[in-house]
């Protein structure tokens, strides 16, 4: 690997005799994780049954390494949301957020969704979690990753951090900015991120990140958690801005970040120095790529039972065309409230701020389209369901040909009934069929077939 030479002498003065362990790293092989899905199985469960060994990653209950020669992006259990492969450092990020059930938080830069799921997972799907991402082209995979999560919480905008912080001053309960940053944390990983590096790359995005942090830090309410975070080496990307921001917002102060002793404080000048809270995930120290992570809280007292005003469009009784096809598919109806884009139906959080006139991609859990006087149900209802929730379950093994047949677009045959039939793998849904006369007609999304 070549590294470039600017960043060689920058690490040289910061790791003094450390760099040619931190060398000797980033030419090793790097390690893959994932991230089991706590809102659909228990991490041990999934531990014991998957047909991989999976090894605890000791800062994340609910994180794992694999070996590298194993794929379990192509097992069936990935494309039902059971787990999200992620960088093991990365889960750091939502650890150290901590969000609780039914706190408002905001993923401020939140393509692909790594930070996002985790967050949802780690607030049990209850509250409110808008998941922002201003870069068009990102979104598509922020919504796929939330959808397979099975997340109903979840409202997920395109828009730019201070364009979002004119709507919600001082109202999120955390906050996470995991920055766009110069990448130098994914050298090993991501050889295009080490070509395109350069020093002026890493000069904008301090400098755009300070604009983050500024529009970040208007949105958090007293007593909220700024929770910053990149992965890149550069202090200017890192402590420098922590510091900058303790220099301009007084009511911030650090609280530490440090969950395991594997993680080093940040780069400090001494004992008083408060960036010595902020820490650092180094991949010649522990198994995982380069990481920082830093955690801001806003002074004062969460207020309790504060209020926004709601998104007005919301309303409590739902279409006839759900109520049909709940009668006809499921053993409940999705209780709302709802909220029409267009002919899309959605169920939202109780708390659902306006979110008019903002570039909202999904606002809520995605319940199906209407078409011809029916409703035709969303990928993301299947995927936030539980088997005993549809009237009709087509089971299958997640290593059978039946699975592979479905995710690639198949039709299958079947003898249940006709009619809406959800389609799962060991007990976890997969997407919607629909059966006529003992066949499944496919209708798992066409955009994800074969992936």
């Amino acid at each position: 690997m070549s590294l470039p030479e600017p960043f060689v002498t920058r690490m040289q003065q910061l790791l003094g005799d450390e760099y040619d362990s931190f060398l000797a790293a980033l030419l090793a092989e790097r390690s893959r994780g994932l991230r089991v899905n706590t809102l659909k199985a228990k991490p041990e469960v999934i531990q014991a049954q998957a047909p991989w060994q999976l090894t605890p990653i000791p800062w994340c209950p609910s994180g794992f390494y694999y070996e590298n020669q194993e794929q379990p992006g192509k097992y069936a259990w990935h494309a039902a949301g059971v787990y999200y492969l992620q960088d093991p450092s990365a889960m750091a990020v939502g650890e150290v957020a901590a969000p609780q059930p039914g706190e408002r938080v905001l993923d401020l830069c939140a393509a692909p969704g790594g930070k996002a799921t985790h967050l949802s997972a780690l607030m049990q799907d209850q509250g409110l979690l808008v998941a922002n991402e201003v870069s068009p082209p990102r979104v598509k995979a922020l919504v796929e990753n939330l959808e397979r999560w099975g997340s109903k919480n979840v409202v997920i905008t395109s828009v730019q951090p201070d364009q979002l912080a004119r709507r919600f001053e001082s109202y999120f309960d955390c906050i996470v900015v995991d920055a766009p940053c110069s990448g130098e944390g994914m050298f090993r990983k991501d050889e295009l991120v080490r070509l395109q590096w350069s020093e002026n790359m890493v000069r904008s995005c301090a400098a755009t990140q300070k604009e983050i942090l500024q529009a970040a830090y208007e949105m958090l309410a007293p007593g909220g958690r700024l929770v910053y975070s990149t992965c890149t080496f550069a202090s200017s990307e890192n402590e420098e801005n922590v510091a900058w921001m303790l220099a301009h917002f007084p009511d911030l102060e650090l609280v530490s970040a440090l969950r395991h002793p594997s993680w080093q404080p940040g780069f400090h000048s001494d004992q008083q120095d408060p960036l010595r809270l902020t820490a650092r995930l180094w991949p010649h120290r522990l198994q995982g790529e380069g990481h920082f992570v830093s955690c801001l809280r806003k002074a004062g007292e969460p207020v309790i039972g504060r209020r926004i005003r709601q998104e007005p469009n919301m309303y409590t009784k739902p279409d006839k065309e759900l109520e049909a096809f709940a009668a006809e598919a499921l053993n409940f109806l999705p209780p709302g409230p709802y909220l029409r884009y267009g002919d899309h139906i959605y169920q939202v959080p109780d708390e659902l701020p306006i979110i008019q006139k903002l570039r909202v991609v999904r606002s809520g859990w995605h319940l199906g389209e209407l078409r011809k006087g029916r409703l035709i149900p969303g990928h993301a209802l299947a995927l936030g369901l539980r088997p005993e929730q549809a009237q009709r379950c087509l089971h299958l093994s997640a290593d059978s040909p039946e699975a592979a047949a479905y995710l690639e677009g198949h039709t299958l045959p079947t003898d249940l009934e006709n009619g809406w039939a959800l389609v799962c793998v060991d007990g976890f849904p997969l997407g919607w069929g629909k059966v006529t006369k003992g066949v499944l007609k496919n209708h798992y999304p066409k955009g994800l077939r074969g992936k």
